[in-house]
């Protein structure tokens, strides 16, 4: 298995159950790496920063990339299967969905660092979306990113495996399926 191909993204909009998800995955002992989104908007929110979606959203995009090339990093030392919540050709999408124009380094960051080839996605679930202090899009933004999501993940050449709309410990069952590490 190479370096990346240890590198697994759950990805898809948001309120469709990703980070219940991850959660659940480093439950049963997978090495995890958290969506930078959330805590950027917890930190900003702390300091009266305004790198923030509603306020500086290419300021927010420079932030995630950052994290998100910093986690890939990270997942470098580690020798295990790594999930990550949510990757860099994430950050292409969210500039993308904001009509912001992609710069060219955050193209290359989403060229060089890699994920494995099969991404996973959750689609939108109407039934468990729920706004909160950080997630302050409506359903249909929530489908919009999703949309976004698969087109970008697939322009970059990664095969989407949509995750079913099931029980978080059925989720969890059919990823590690998909990854070798159940039958």
């Amino acid at each position: 298995m190479s370096r990346t191909d240890r590198f697994v993204v759950v990805t898809g909009g948001p309120g469709s159950g990703k980070t219940t998800l991850v959660s659940a995955l480093r439950t049963e002992g997978l090495d995890t790496m958290p969506e930078a989104g959330r805590a950027i908007i917890q930190d900003q929110v702390a300091i009266g920063g305004d790198a923030l979606p509603w306020a500086d959203r290419a300021a927010f995009a420079g932030l995630m990339l950052a994290d998100d090339m910093r986690s890939h990093r990270e997942a470098r030392v580690l020798d295990a299967c790594v999930i990550f919540d949510r990757g860099i050709p994430d950050v292409v999408g969210y500039l993308q969905l904001c009509g912001l124009p992609v710069p060219a380094p955050v193209r290359k960051a989403a060229a060089l660092y890699r994920y494995r080839r099969q991404v996973f996605i959750a689609p939108p679930w109407p039934e468990i979306f729920s706004g909160d202090a950080e997630r302050k899009q409506s359903l249909e933004e929530a489908a919009a990113t999703y949309e976004t999501m698969v087109q970008v993940y697939s322009g970059l050449g990664y095969e989407l495996i949509s995750l079913p709309l099931v029980r978080v410990a059925e989720r969890v069952d059919f990823v590690l399926r998909h990854l070798g590490q159940r039958q």
